[in-house]
């Protein structure tokens, strides 16, 4: 059983037991977070949203909260003299689907 959930204006397929990297939630670490917008739901039968299924959620303990990897973004303008670096690192919550309610 799997579902389609929408989070940090992104979908994220999920499935029980599965650690999954979602953009940063204000929530606590060892709390649990449900998702109320589950576009998708399947199993022993699919059920597809418009936009949402509804009565359907997702519930998912927070594992931890951290930063990914640094990207570095070089703009060079050649025969004019510049260039500019610039770097990023973005935050992110590891959740772990405990339970999906369809």
């Amino acid at each position: 059983m799997y579902a389609i959930v929408e989070t940090g204006g992104k979908q994220v397929k999920v499935e029980v037991g599965e650690a999954v990297f979602v953009e940063k939630l204000e929530v606590a670490e060892g709390e649990t977070y449900t998702f109320d917008k589950v576009v998708l739901v399947s199993g022993d039968e699919t059920k597809v949203g418009a936009p949402y299924v509804e009565g359907a959620t997702v519930t998912a303990k927070v594992e931890k909260h951290g930063r990914g990897e640094k990207i570095v973004i070089f703009k060079y303008r050649p025969k004019k003299h510049s260039a500019s670096k610039k770097g990023h690192r973005q935050s992110y919550t590891k959740l772990v689907v405990e339970a999906i309610n369809a």
